[in-house]
């Protein structure tokens, strides 16, 4: 055996280690809890652990955005993909001037006003924001869901080309919402990256958009990846928004998000002799 390749120790079974009192409850969380102690410091194993998680959400922010891969893929839903960008010309320019993204630039703009849009019920507009892991990972899937689901709908809804925009902060969706005369629009955006959440995409769901709105005037659904808020669950979530937001021709604080997560599961409902955490 390679002996730089030596198996992973768990901090409570490292000689020296003390291990926290609670440390079953390591189990329900990803957070860096009950991490024991080597005197008076954190273990080593510990510290290592979170330098790579640090190291993973920067790479995350950095990652180049696949705008053509992440085109192709919704292309293969049937759906029209347009490549646009916001007006932060560079990855630099976008982490010191949010403001720059967002809004569309100057060619960006001109591609919308130049199309002879049709109006639509919904458009999604796919921005890298601040992890484009989040979106080369979730984003197609999560329309492809939301769509099998929007065809089951009783009531139709017209889909509109899929915005692709590079260097995106979540307004750019109301700009361009408004330039494809969608009613509604779903902006799918990386999250800022967690020390445990390199790859969470959060969606931002907005009725009449158009340039000027605030964050009152949207839902959001955040977490969505594979260890936090799965797909299906996702895009569950989101038609039942969808389907309220077109029938009260309202979003944001006016449009209440009462849709059953399964989180009276988790708490245990009614029932205050449940706890997940104590395990009964």
């Amino acid at each position: 055996m390679n002996d730089n390749a030596r198996p992973l120790i768990h901090p409570d079974e490292v000689p020296h280690v003390t291990p926290a009192g609670w440390g079953t409850l390591r189990r329900f969380t990803d957070a860096r809890i009950a991490l024991g102690r080597a005197g008076h410091s954190q273990p080593t194993a510990p510290h290592l652990a979170f330098q790579l998680a640090h190291a993973l959400a920067r790479d995350a922010v950095h990652l180049p955005f696949d705008a053509h891969g992440v085109a192709a893929g919704v292309q293969a839903l049937g759906l029209e993909a347009i490549q646009l960008h916001s007006a932060a010309a560079d990855r630099a320019t976008y982490l010191q001037r949010p403001d720059l993204g967002r809004r569309l630039d100057e060619a960006s703009r001109n591609t919308l006003q130049q199309r002879d849009a049709t109006p639509v019920d919904l458009a999604f507009v796919v921005g890298d924001g601040l992890s484009a892991l989040a979106i080369h990972q979730n984003a197609v899937p999560l329309i492809a869901s939301t769509l099998a689901r929007l065809q089951a709908d009783a009531n139709s809804w017209t889909i509109g080309p899929v915005a692709i925009v590079e260097q995106a902060r979540v307004a750019v969706g109301d700009e361009t919402g408004a330039g494809l005369k969608a009613r509604c629009v779903v902006v799918l955006i990386g999250e800022r990256p967690g020390l445990s959440s390199p790859d969470s995409m959060g969606l931002y769901l907005t009725w009449a958009p158009q340039a000027g709105l605030t964050d009152a005037n949207r839902n959001c659904i955040s977490n969505v990846r594979p260890a936090g808020l799965a797909i299906e669950a996702a895009a569950a979530k989101l038609v039942h928004l969808l389907g309220a937001a077109r029938t009260g021709q309202i979003s944001g604080v006016g449009l209440k998000d009462d849709h059953d997560d399964q989180s009276a599961a988790l708490g245990g409902g009614n029932d205050p002799s449940h706890n997940f955490l104590l395990g009964h």
